[in-house]
């Protein structure tokens, strides 16, 4: 993957499997995240040109907990959530759910934020003007999905995100090297559809620098 990404030009690319709850992908637990962080930096230590970032796509339970503890997230460079089951929720209790996620010091972004899968599952009924609240409240990134079936957010949600000040990043959702492209060849599109600027999009940054803009460095390394 990280050899995928300097060939497309990519100065950093970030690591974020699923965890411990999506046991049909093999989801790591603490201890295998912070195994796979030791292995990241050192290939890091060989690689030239490109940078691997350690992170993870923790789960959203039920009530809004994470599916990961606090004490292992704390050692990851980009932490990402998203719901992955009961879609049904009602709106007021979706959205707590989600919004209880976002204050976990821990979280740096939302993934996929409505879980929409075009032509398959319609998304979770969320109140995105009170999610875009919480983010700019809890200082959360939104995320801009750029895998085909996703394009989440929409450009609808992306220019209420802009227009309230909150930052978002534009990725691939990658599950395989040839997915990297999807973030140029749709995200970007789906972002520039919501008015969305370099200026607005936290990964268009060197890596230190969105490094240190995530929760603000989890509130300058209290978090």
């Amino acid at each position: 993957m990280a050899a995928a990404a300097k060939d497309l030009g990519l100065e950093y690319i970030a690591i974020t499997d699923h965890t411990r709850d999506l046991a049909m992908s093999h989801g790591s637990d603490e201890k295998q995240l912070l195994e796979q962080g030791e292995e990241i930096r050192r290939v890091n230590s060989k690689l030239k040109g490109i940078r691997v970032l350690t992170g993870a796509e923790v789960n959203i339970r039920k009530d809004g907990t994470l599916d990961v503890a606090d004490e292992a997230l704390r050692h990851l460079e980009v932490v990402g959530a998203a719901i992955h089951s009961l879609f049904g929720q009602s709106r007021s209790v979706a959205t707590r759910r989600v919004i209880h996620a976002m204050e976990n010091p821990h979280v740096d972004v939302l993934f996929h934020p409505t879980a929409r899968q075009l032509g398959r599952r319609e998304p979770v009924d969320l109140d995105m003007d009170a999610v875009i609240e919480a983010a700019k409240r809890t200082g959360t990134v939104l995320e801009v999905d750029g895998i085909p079936d996703r394009l989440d957010l929409k450009d609808e949600y992306v220019r209420k995100a802009v227009e309230a000040g909150v930052p978002l990043v534009i990725d691939s959702d990658a599950h395989h090297p040839t997915h990297l492209r999807y973030a140029d060849e749709f995200g970007v599109a789906v972002a520039r559809r919501g008015w969305a600027r370099a200026s607005d999009v936290l990964n268009t940054l060197p890596a230190e620098k969105l490094l240190d803009r995530l929760k603000d460095r989890r509130r300058r390394r209290g978090g």
